[in-house]
């Protein structure tokens, strides 16, 4: 810090600690009084790619198609699940489910159509005259043979074995939420073009969105924990789960508030038994910790304040915050108790002015390259990885400013005292890195070479696809709800095929590019999908008219067209990756086993007869007549360890192109899966542009703080070497990239470089004194290197604590960033001096006054 701003600190802070102290706790204050404003989101676009066009495109097929939200419940009871106690209690279920407020209807076994218990004629299924469980017209054994046999029904409302039965939760289509978002989107249209106006227009629909988001959410929870009353009540003996969206957007955020809970007053515990541990002195655990919680308070306020909502992402947002501040907290104490050891004759002001002098640079470089690392983060194209990288950015200024500002002004009030701590002690545990340094160089570099080969091996092998489900725990309803849907039901992640009407049916055209279109949507990964587009609105109401005769004008509604859809649909179907598939193959299935060999005049006059409610299974989910666009809604086994997402889109497209003959530009692939995939596949391109960033902006940093090339490449080894390290045992060890470890090694690098620069920064203000490269490493490792090891243990075990969390990511996150701040630690107190002593790059050595180096070993 120059002697201007020095001077100018002391008048205006120090001088009038008491004022500022006031001023900043009447500030923290304010916006501490909105935290109890403070929203959660698990909202759908959290986890898509930002601007993914896929998802217009999903929200027009699910618009067109008239798809709702809705629950699942899975029934296995203990006993026969046709006996008649079962069905009982199978409708008292159903019915309590339809009581819920939004259902808008419950789909199961008792209510379907079955055209198979006994046989029925295509007059009885024209006047409405069909069996169901319900009506008490169908034959047990007939229908179990039929649920277990019919294209409709088989793995969609029961399980192959028939042991296990789902009931579909329908809720009302929320019209003005998607007007909503509709608005939004065309004022971000807008935006985009410049349109004056447009942004503040875009802002306010924004937030007309977000508020209404909230609502929703509130509404859900409600039905959730409802549909969790009624579930547990009837599971008595018998095996019941829920699945669902809007479960597990409910259950996400109660991990997030369970993750900010835990890791908030897991890590504050951490923070006081290892300050007390170091320090041995009340004010040293006090100062810094009261440090924390009101950079925490004044983050967590801000946001409250700016109505900026956290996610499952941005949960660690507390941990991290808290361990950032503490960090630089260390460091000043390190060096004012050091100062204090050295001159105990100076008054408080001098002690306290001293430190932010010396501090102010090393601290400074440090929260630019961490904020550089969480910046870079921006880059992903991933909504909550992007808020997550601006909270962070923001967090580490204030964590930064308050810390200059509340711990000096906090020692300003309190009388100096003897303290420990001098740079010249001789036993502190740190000169053993020294002294291994000294005694093992070679072996070091070595070994620090193996590890970058390793790494480099490991990062090869690195990989995006994984399985949604392992995201929970195996304990979690989530989990064993998916698990139960994907084994027994048909599978969990929708995936739908549009087929647009070819101008010639036999032609073949090569693709411009691998996809040919968008891969369009996964706006809520994870969910048990499109249960409701394979049944549509209604069951129960079996009135006559049909839906019109448009569909029997289309050229997918004869048996050419028909067949050309059952091509499509068989391929689907073979594949092991897949599950459930509907389609209009599936009426043209049906119609063939009532009638025969069918033309296309009696598929016309059939489906011109039929009533409503069967037009609404298997027709209107699958055809949309008016612009003769055909869908072939699937299932994909999302619990598959060999599934890759994908390499199975491309052969999806690539069979349908080269095989089939179905023009480029006539195939659309959509769904949730192609929505997550779109986001998963993005992960490398980030990752490249975030290490990239990364790395160009703090080798410019090091540039113009250490003034000299090599001490820059010098201080970047070692956190190239963490971050290799991270990124390397991720890919040994089969751990995918994800929208959480994703920031892995960005973080690692931002926050493990600021051991370097503090080492390097010392070590350049040490050696002027001594002129003698080893007696400098031994004092600096005897006094910043004690702050670097006090600060590491700190971030180690601090993220560590997220092993703690519900959420798989977050565990790996913790872990892993641990793993790689450890190599951090080691590589700044053992390879960084190492390459020093080497290179010598403060120039050669000179005869200094300083002490020898072995003084009191």
């Amino acid at each position: 810090m120059s002697a201007t701003l020095a001077t100018l600190y002391q008048r205006v802070v120090l001088a009038k600690a008491p004022w500022v102290l006031v001023a900043l706790l009447a500030l923290i204050a304010f916006l501490g009084s909105h935290l109890p404003d403070l929203k959660l989101d698990a909202s759908s676009e959290a986890l898509v790619l930002e601007g993914d066009k896929s998802l217009e495109y999903y929200r027009e097929i699910s618009k067109r198609y008239e798809t709702e939200e809705f629950l699942i419940v899975t029934f296995q009871p203990e006993g026969d699940l046709f006996a008649p106690e079962q069905l009982a209690t199978l409708a008292k279920l159903r019915d309590d489910l339809a009581a819920l407020p939004r259902v808008s209807q419950v789909n199961s076994i008792l209510d379907v159509p079955l055209l198979q218990s006994p046989p029925v004629g295509l007059s009885d299924v024209t006047s409405g005259d069909i069996p169901t469980l319900a009506n008490g017209q169908a034959d047990i054994d007939m229908a179990r043979q039929e649920f277990a046999t019919s294209p409709i029904y088989r793995s969609l409302l029961t399980s192959p074995d028939g042991s296990t039965t789902a009931l579909q939760v329908n809720l009302q289509r929320d019209e003005k939420f998607y007007e909503l978002v509709d608005a939004r989107d065309q004022q971000r249209a807008l935006s985009l073009k410049g349109e004056p106006g447009a942004e503040a227009a875009l802002a306010e629909a924004q937030q007309r969105l977000d508020d209404y988001t909230a609502e929703v959410h509130e509404r859900q929870e409600e039905l959730v924990a409802a549909a969790r009353e009624i579930v547990a009540k009837y599971r008595n003996g018998d095996s019941l789960f829920l699945g669902g969206v809007p479960m597990i957007s409910v259950d996400m955020i109660d991990f997030v508030k369970s993750d900010l809970k835990v890791f908030g007053s897991g890590i504050l515990a951490f923070i006081v038994v290892l300050l007390v541990v170091i320090f041995r002195s009340l004010r040293w655990v006090l100062i810094p910790l009261l440090n924390c919680v009101l950079t925490v308070v004044f983050m967590l306020g801000l946001l409250a304040w700016l109505d900026w909502r956290l996610t499952v992402i941005s949960a660690n947002f507390v941990a991290l915050l808290l361990i950032l501040t503490l960090a630089i907290n260390i460091h000043l104490v390190v060096r004012y108790r050091e100062l204090s050891a050295t001159d105990p004759a100076a008054s408080q002001m001098q002690r306290v002015a001293n430190t932010v002098s010396l501090m102010a640079r090393p601290c400074i470089y440090t929260s630019l390259t961490t904020l550089v690392a969480f910046a870079s983060l921006v880059v992903s194209g991933i909504r909550p990885v992007i808020d997550f990288g601006w909270m962070m950015t923001i967090g580490v200024v204030v964590a930064l400013i308050l810390s200059f500002l509340v711990l000096p002004c906090l020692l300003m009030l309190l009388a100096p005292k003897e303290e420990k701590g001098g740079a010249d002690e001789s036993a502190s545990f740190t000169r053993y890195f020294a002294v291994a340094t000294e005694r093992f160089g070679l072996p070091i570099l070595v070994v620090g070479v193996l590890m970058l080969v390793v790494s480099g091996v490991g990062i090869s092998q690195l990989k995006v696809e994984n399985r949604f489900i392992d995201y929970f725990h195996e304990d979690t309803e989530i989990y064993q709800g998916m698990e139960t849907i994907d084994e027994e039901l048909g599978g969990t992640i929708g995936l739908d095929i549009i087929l647009r009407r070819p101008a010639d049916p036999v032609a073949v055209a090569v693709a411009d590019d691998e996809f040919g279109g968008d891969f369009d949507e996964p706006a809520n990964v994870g969910a048990a999908d499109d249960f409701s587009d394979d049944f549509g609105d209604a069951f129960d109401d079996f009135g006559g008219g049909g839906s019109g005769a448009s569909a029997a004008s289309s050229e997918w509604f004869t048996v050419a067209g028909m067949r050309r859809i059952q091509e499509v649909h068989d391929y689907l179907d073979s594949l092991p990756e897949t599950g459930k598939v509907q389609s209009l193959a599936t009426f043209y299935e049906l119609m063939q086993i009532i009638m025969g060999n069918v033309d296309d005049l009696q598929l016309a006059l059939a489906q011109r007869s039929l009533p409503e409610s069967i037009n609404s299974i298997l027709i209107d989910p699958y055809l949309s007549a008016d612009i003769d666009e055909a869908r072939i809604s699937l299932r994909v086994k999302e619990t598959s360890r060999s599934l890759q997402r994908n390499e199975l889109l491309k052969q999806v497209r690539r069979h349908l192109v080269e095989e089939l003959g179905f023009a480029e530009e006539d195939v659309q692939i959509t769904g949730l899966l192609v929505l997550y995939n779109n986001m998963l596949q993005s992960l490398f391109k980030s990752q490249i542009l975030t290490l990239s960033a990364v790395f160009v902006a703090i080798l410019a940093m090091f540039l113009v703080l250490f003034r000299s090339l090599s001490l820059a490449l010098i201080a970047l080894a070692p956190n190239l070497l963490a971050a290799g390290v991270v990124l390397g045992v991720m890919g040994l060890a089969g751990v995918p990239l994800d929208m959480m470890t994703i920031t892995i090694a960005a973080i690692t690098v931002g926050i493990g470089v600021d051991n370097a620069i503090h080492y390097v920064h010392r070590f350049m203000s040490e050696f002027p004194s001594s002129g003698n490269y080893l007696e400098t490493m031994y004092r600096c490792h005897g006094s910043i290197g004690k702050a670097m090891y006090y600060t590491s243990v700190i971030i180690v075990f601090g993220f560590s604590i997220l092993a703690l969390s519900n959420f798989t990511p977050s565990i790996y996150f913790g872990l892993l960033t641990a793993a790689a701040m450890l190599a951090a630690l080691l590589g700044s107190m053992m390879l960084l001096p190492k390459l020093i002593l080497m290179v010598k790059p403060m120039g050669p050595e000179f005869s200094g006054s300083g002490e020898s180096r072995r003084a009191g070993e």
